[in-house]
């Protein structure tokens, strides 16, 4: 299996023949999708023309409801919680949504049910994207998932900043994490704090660039 960080919060996945895109926003896309998995309908993370271009007639897509009206076709809808097994691998929905981020007093950016996260199981390996998220109590439950990579928000304003992200990465404690969805934030900083408190290994990547897990 290898993951390719494609800018922002999109990824590509490789595995047993596979393509899998999360989040396909930035950058160019050379290979077409067998599965494409979408957190939320932010139009960076909800590309719907991004999503177009990779999309094939036997296309997979995963995303809330909102998101799938605006993509069309066939999309399947998972609410936090449920699971569904598509071309092999379990997807299963979690909770994403702001508790410390506010458009207005009282308005999240990304309040609960606009979006979700999701764990992809497939070939003994576990990948959580976290979507747009602050570090929430459903978080500290997932260190039983045995998650080999954790996809982590860590840019502040709208999600998780480094700090948030840290102390959420050192609960769900995965085999690996990254730094994803940052601004002005310094990912060494995420890794030297993440490592120093835990056995995590963090991962350091440049757009485009690809690493086997």
């Amino acid at each position: 299996m290898s993951i390719e960080w494609l800018g922002h919060a999109g990824f590509m996945i490789e595995t047993q023949g596979q393509i899998i895109y999360l989040d396909p926003h930035e950058g160019e896309y050379n290979q077409l999708a067998d599965l494409i998995v979408i957190t939320h309908s932010h139009s960076d993370h909800c590309n719907t023309a991004k999503i177009q271009s990779i999309r094939k007639d036997n296309t997979k897509v995963v995303a809330p409801q909102d998101c799938a009206t605006k993509i069309g076709g066939e999309v399947t809808s998972l609410k936090p919680g449920e699971k569904r097994m598509m071309n092999g691998i379990q997807i299963h929905a979690v909770e994403a949504y702001n508790v410390k981020r506010f458009r207005a007093p009282g308005i999240p950016f990304h309040p609960r049910g606009l979006g979700v996260g999701y764990l992809l199981t497939v070939d003994g390996k576990t990948i959580y994207h976290a979507g747009d998220t602050d570090f929430i109590e459903e978080m500290k439950i997932l260190k039983s998932e045995n998650i080999t990579l954790a996809l982590l928000p860590s840019g502040g304003t709208y999600t998780m900043d480094n700090s948030d992200a840290i102390e959420a990465a050192c609960a769900i404690n995965p085999q690996k994490a990254f730094p994803m969805h940052r601004w002005d934030t310094d990912p060494l900083e995420f890794k030297k704090a993440v490592e120093a408190k835990s056995e995590i290994q963090v991962l350091f990547m440049e757009p485009n660039q690809r690493v086997s897990l």
